[in-house]
């Protein structure tokens, strides 16, 4: 197996495995290649690290147990943080600014916003920060 950083004619980058390098040849030739963000079927390589590895006396693996165990930390202390917190869904950028243009009473939140709304808060200088974990909409839990 053979895996490869893939670029649409959109600028997306995506990972996609093949048997061989001839396989990756036949698909693209073929047009079976797609990228998975926009459906797009003009396809390429995009450019890749090459794969060295760290030299004998130098690697420091990290067990998996330590990943773990540091993941369920920040996600403990991101719980605790959002205790206090009220969800506000879609409507994040909006009570975000509005808190930060003063109409309304500054308060913990915690939404969801696009891309383009995140960038044009912190650009307004409103103090946002994306959370570190997932969080599941209250309307989607059991």
């Amino acid at each position: 197996m053979i895996v490869f950083d893939l670029r649409c004619s959109g600028d997306h980058v995506f990972e996609a495995w093949f048997a061989s390098t001839s396989a990756y040849d036949d698909q693209r030739a073929a047009g079976q290649l797609v990228c998975p963000m926009c459906g797009d079927t003009t396809i390429g390589k995009a450019l890749m690290a090459p794969s060295i590895a760290a030299k004998g006396n130098r690697r420091r693996d990290v067990a998996p147990e330590a990943i773990k165990a540091a993941l369920q930390s920040i996600a403990a202390e991101q719980a605790k943080a959002l205790a206090g917190s009220s969800w506000v869904g879609t409507d994040f950028a909006s009570r975000a600014r509005a808190m930060h243009d003063g109409a309304e009473t500054v308060r913990p939140i915690h939404g969801q916003a696009s891309l383009a709304e995140a960038k044009a808060l912190v650009d307004d200088g409103v103090p946002v920060a994306p959370l570190l974990c997932p969080v599941v909409p209250p309307e989607k839990t059991n």
